[in-house]
């Protein structure tokens, strides 16, 4: 680790130093308190007996040995404050941490596990004019072994479960929320303890590094959900790590989180450092393919709140952590969590802008599932909440979710927020997500909306895969999974996704009628989309295509249980102009030739 980087905010290795790191004939524990009156090691090896560390390096680093310290072990720093007063802390840059209620750091070896994922490393991507198709999970209530709120799969297991439904169901990336560990299951991992620590609930780090080989060998990528901008409270971690306020904030006014977590005060070195450190970390030692950053919004503006100003000091550290990652791993993708206007987020931190690969699309989350919420009667006075995201698609580089966040909290699962009866929401899903499929941007669905999921998320539950038993489940499951195969198999949904030259209005000014189609083009292809989102049926539909001669029809929302296309004629026009009718609620996809 290069001290002068450490300090300036520029460390990209800081696990390689801080830490416990196993050596020959024992381990050795360094940590950064700078402000502690004296610092001392405790744990299994000792009988939680201090040993002293010492000041290394200018004096903010301690240091110590043990001979009896190997992997497995438990251990904490006991942390001194001015006026003699400790607090006993797990390891900032632990490689592990016991399961909770426990609060003590475990000593890991890395270099044990071996990755046989080459192949996949050496053709990875960052899938800007590929299809990326992601499928979001909690680890812990995706699949449960049994009912016990603290019954989990680990993570080897999962990997037997989870890839080849994975690999049937048509994702080519699964998005995990957050692994680093964390005291409270309701967090959801979004207020963490253990920045470089796996989250023992299901399992060792050679395992986690297990299950992400596993993917690889299946042509399967992984983000993980990262978290840069608060922290767990708790007093046995990051809060008042030294006696001080090392790695927050000393004012509650910015300091305090509006989920009562402590933000990470990004204008000190050391904590860009240890941020900065972590990504790495992850993308370096676990082979993952790429983080999702939560709350970037958080770190644009004080609190989020754009009238109280960008905070540029946060600002700036995202631009250049974006920048390191990418010169040390060109190939990962870094997508930003961000709900505000605020411009160029995922432009060249060269050109100005934060680095990101890609940006959620929170306003087409929020515009589309409105629309759908609306009578049919009333969707033409709502009727640009569906032609306003295509003004802006290639402002930014959009990826669009249905994320844990929509599916929470009163908000009600996907299919639920369809509007009308059960029957009603069936017709109108479909189409809806053949909407969200052609239109410009990657796509992100949170694990169940795939099968119709009525009950809204709850962590300590597993999935309602009994739900797969009731025809009109098992039929919209199909369904989806036919459509992720288009997806991933037709270039023209993706391969111009933020070129303006990819998308074309065939049809958006019918707002009574709720008709919308659009062309979809890449090199090779074009598809025309075409949306009836009324509840009746439409009639002597006149689609005029430029220089289109005939469609085929390849997909539509009338697939049947099996996932087969049920495919009209195919439609000739030497002028250019085809007349359709459309079922209610209904979508269909035309190759144009």
């Amino acid at each position: 680790m290069d001290f002068y980087e450490f300090y300036t905010g520029k460390c990209f290795d800081a696990y390689q130093y801080l830490g416990a790191h196993a050596v020959r004939g024992g381990t050795v524990f360094r940590t950064f308190a700078p402000s502690a009156s004296r610092v001392s090691l405790i744990g299994e090896f000792s009988s939680w007996e201090e040993i002293p560390m010492g000041k290394v390096h200018d004096g903010n680093f301690w240091e110590v040995s043990s001979n009896n310290a190997g992997p497995g072990m438990m251990y904490k720093y006991r942390i001194y404050d001015r006026e003699g007063q400790y607090i006993d802390h797990c390891d900032p840059y632990g490689y592990g941490m016991e399961l909770r209620p426990g609060t003590a750091s475990v000593i890991r070896d890395l270099r044990n596990y071996k990755f046989h994922d080459s192949a996949w490393l050496k053709k990875r991507t960052d899938r800007r004019t590929e299809p990326l198709n992601i499928y979001e999970i909690h680890f812990g209530s995706f699949r449960k072994p049994s009912d016990e709120p603290d019954a989990w799969y680990d993570y080897e297991e999962m990997a037997e479960i989870l890839i080849p439904y994975l690999k049937e169901n048509g994702y080519n990336y699964v998005e995990v929320m957050p692994l680093c560990e964390y005291p409270s299951d309701e967090s959801w991992g979004y207020q963490g303890t253990g920045f470089f620590s796996p989250t023992s609930r299901y399992g060792t780090a050679e395992q986690l590094k297990a299950f992400v080989d596993a993917c690889h060998q299946n042509d399967i990528g992984i983000i993980l959900d990262f978290v840069p901008v608060h922290f767990a409270v708790d007093g046995y971690a990051l809060a008042n790590y030294d006696g001080t306020s090392l790695y927050e904030y000393p004012h509650a006014a910015v300091g305090q989180s509006e989920w009562g977590s402590c933000n990470f005060m990004h204008s000190r070195g050391e904590v860009r450092s240890f941020l900065q450190s972590a990504a790495d970390f992850w993308i370096s030692e676990y082979h993952m393919d790429g983080l999702r950053m939560d709350a970037v919004s958080r770190a644009i503006y004080w609190q989020g709140d754009p009238a109280r100003g960008v905070n540029s000091n946060a600002a700036e550290f995202l631009k250049n952590m974006n920048r390191g990652l990418k010169e040390r791993h060109p190939s990962v993708i870094l997508a930003a969590e961000d709900s505000t206007c605020f411009p160029g987020v995922t432009a060249d931190p060269e050109k100005g802008g934060l680095g990101f690969d890609y940006k959620w699309d929170m306003g087409w989350m929020n515009d589309t599932l409105d629309y759908f919420r609306t009578d049919p009667l009333y969707r033409g006075w709502d009727y640009n909440k569906l032609t306003f995201s295509m003004a802006y698609y290639s402002d930014e580089r959009y990826l669009l979710p249905l994320s844990h966040d929509e599916v929470v909290h009163g908000k009600a699962a996907i299919l639920q927020k369809m509007f009308g009866d059960y029957e009603l929401k069936f017709p109108q899903a479909r189409a809806f997500y053949m909407y969200m499929y052609a239109h410009p941007g990657k796509k992100l669905n949170f694990m169940g909306n795939e099968i119709g999921h009525f009950r809204e998320w709850d962590e300590k539950r597993e999935q309602d895969w009994e739900l797969l038993e009731y025809p009109a489940h098992r039929e919209f499951h199909c369904f989806m999974k036919a459509l992720n195969r288009f997806y991933l198999e037709h270039p023209a949904f993706w391969e111009n996704d933020y070129d303006e030259d990819g998308f074309q209005w065939l049809e958006c000014g019918t707002p009574d009628q709720c008709i919308y189609a659009f062309e979809r083009r890449a090199h090779k292809e074009r598809i025309a989309a075409v949306f009836n989102f009324s509840g009746i049926s439409q009639t002597g539909l006149c689609l005029k295509i430029p220089g289109g001669k005939k469609l085929e029809e390849i997909f539509s929302s009338g697939a049947s249980i099996s996932g087969e296309i049920k495919r009209k004629e195919s439609l000739s026009s030497a002028a250019g102009a085809f007349e359709l009718e459309m079922a209610p609620f209904s979508a269909d996809y035309y190759l144009i030739r």
